[in-house]
């Protein structure tokens, strides 16, 4: 096992599969520990986990706002990632919560960026995870935003942008192309900040960096966004404060037994303090 892992991986070399062999966490179809002498089984399956050794912990907690046997809610702090991905692993939102709660059946229901704070529903049953999922895909669910950005006094408030959104000339970048569009999104001016401003977001579709491309598009790029409109470098500090979004409140109807559900995030923008006239929606 050892020799082939070392050489179909050789990036993360001999020592370290050496290293997780001996932790026991590269796993078989089973769930069952392999080591270094166990014969290599063709066209098996192997499971393993990886290590994050810069990873980075979060400061803040991620509260529980709603749980029942089913669906759980929870209000994520900026920063965070809803799944593991890239440098981040054990702080991820989700294994968190599989570490908290000890119900490995936790599995998003929908997701946030890593810079994004606020709602995200996760579901706690397999047999009743795609009726909330189909909530999603037929446009079901109500889903508020706030963003501080850019005030423009010449761009008409409010608007409805609609647009086509797909991948951008860098793999973390989405821009918007010329065809059908495939992302709406209606912004409404909330108070101004100065030469800043309150926004409140309203998707109807749920693009990848849906808020984000439409907003920087009008030239209302979201305070402390570090992809749009220029990538900053990825090893580069995080932003102070973080992305001025936040998925503020999300309503539905829960359709396992057509309860009317509501959920308001109990976090604020840092930047988001009143300190000008007030617009109506």
């Amino acid at each position: 096992m050892l020799d082939f892992l070392a050489e179909r991986f050789p990036g993360q070399g001999r020592a370290e599969w050496a290293r997780r062999l001996g932790a026991g966490k590269v796993l078989d179809a089973s769930g069952q520990a392999v080591n270094a002498r166990s014969a290599y089984p063709g066209q098996g399956r192997l499971y393993y986990y990886r290590d994050c050794a810069a990873e980075m912990i979060p400061a803040l907690d991620a509260p529980v706002l709603f749980r029942n046997d089913h669906l759980l809610v929870v209000d994520k702090p900026h920063r965070m990632p809803v799944v593991p991905s890239g440098r981040y692993l054990q702080q991820s939102l989700l294994v968190r919560l599989k570490r908290e709660l000890g119900i490995d059946t936790v599995t998003p229901i929908h997701r946030i960026d890593r810079d994004t704070a606020g709602l995200v529903m996760f579901s706690l049953q397999p047999h009743t995870r795609d009726a909330y999922h189909a909530l999603f895909r037929q446009r079901q669910v109500h889903k508020t935003y706030e963003a501080v950005a850019p005030w423009h006094a010449e761009l008409a408030l409010p608007l409805t942008r609609h647009s086509r959104i797909g991948p951008g000339t860098h793999f973390l970048q989405q821009c918007e192309h010329a065809g059908e569009p495939n992302a709406h999104t209606r912004i409404v001016l909330v108070r101004t900040l100065g030469a800043l401003a309150l926004y409140r977001l309203y998707p109807v579709t749920g693009r990848r960096h849906q808020l984000r491309v439409h907003m920087a598009a009008l030239g209302l790029s979201i305070v402390g966004d570090g992809i749009y409109p220029t990538l900053l470098p990825e090893h580069g500090s995080d932003p102070d404060p973080p992305l001025q979004l936040l998925a503020r409140s999300i309503a539905f109807t829960d359709p396992l037994d057509g309860s009317a559900r509501q959920f308001t995030s109990r976090r604020t923008l840092a930047l988001a303090e009143p300190a000008g006239d007030i617009a109506s929606d």
